[in-house]
């Protein structure tokens, strides 16, 4: 081995980066407190800049987080129904822009498999405009609501299976989580130019129930919901629900305020970027 190469690990048994970021240190007993406060040290001292800091904190977060913290619940999976017509099919995988879709028998209960969209469309080539569904699929992988997000990105990549299907307790599909997710929360939010939700501010996707963009300015939701919030000590929609919570939320928090419902969709350390909103009173906007 070269001198000027690092060893792989220390005689503790350490890796060689963590050797060198805690300096001599790697002998003392270093427990999850101190590693934190050790980070939050050198972020201040800017031997780590911001986005390494971030990451180091992802890393350890994702040990201690559950699925049912980052999935997509399932009131907004996107699924392919087994018994679809191809032009049905097509039409959802088209406007969602997903690659991989989860596959329903008679009920979202009831997921016999995952599809991607490159398999659908090269049969769609090959089988002159047919499309038979049932030869496309793949096992669907069932987790737990519970299972910790370090231990499901190694299953995701030992299996190298992209999605899991999250069950609930009773076996009941609860949503589903992408490796993305699980990325997300070491590395930020992964902008995808081709995210449908990001094509307008406010977009409703059913009765009574509206999709918003975290950086929708506060005027412009007044004006939409006639609502009365204040500027003042925000300028936009992701302003205010960490202002009234007092942090920055996880997906999935929800804040119940001013007859209105914050539910977080999509956020990262940094900022909150979606949220489901609907009235408390259930009146239409």
């Amino acid at each position: 081995m070269a001198d000027d190469i690092p060893p792989a690990s220390s005689s503790t048994g350490r890796t060689g980066w963590w050797t060198r970021l805690f300096q001599g240190r790697v002998d003392e007993s270093v427990d999850r407190k101190e590693i934190i406060s050790f980070l939050g040290e050198c972020r201040l001292r800017e031997v780590l800049d911001g986005d390494e800091y971030m990451m180091l904190m992802g890393v350890l977060e994702v040990s201690e987080t559950q699925v049912r913290e980052i999935m997509v619940p399932r009131s907004r999976m996107v699924v392919l129904s087994h018994d679809a017509s191809p032009d049905e099919l097509l039409k959802i995988i088209v406007e969602s822009r997903h690659s991989r879709f989860p596959v329903i028998g008679e009920d979202r209960d009831e997921v016999v498999g995952i599809v991607l969209a490159k398999d659908v469309l090269k049969q769609l080539l090959e089988q002159g405009g047919t499309i038979r569904i049932a030869e496309l699929l793949r096992p669907a992988a069932f987790i737990p609501e519970s299972k910790r997000l370090n231990t499901l990105l190694t299953e995701f990549r030992q299996s190298h299976n992209h999605m899991a299907i999250v069950v609930d307790e009773y076996g009941g599909v609860a949503g589903l989580a992408t490796i993305e997710d699980v990325l997300e929360e070491i590395v930020g939010d992964i902008d995808d130019e081709h995210d449908p939700e990001e094509a307008q501010s406010i977009v409703e996707q059913e009765p009574g129930r509206f999709v918003v963009q975290g950086l929708t300015r506060i005027e412009q939701f007044n004006e939409f919901f006639h609502a009365n919030f204040s500027d003042e000590e925000y300028e936009t929609i992701g302003g205010l629900v960490i202002h009234e919570l007092g942090r920055l939320p996880r997906r999935g928090e929800q804040l119940d305020f001013q007859g209105f419902s914050f539910k977080v969709v999509r956020g990262d350390r940094r900022r909150v970027q979606t949220v489901e909103v609907t009235r408390l009173d259930s009146e239409p906007a």
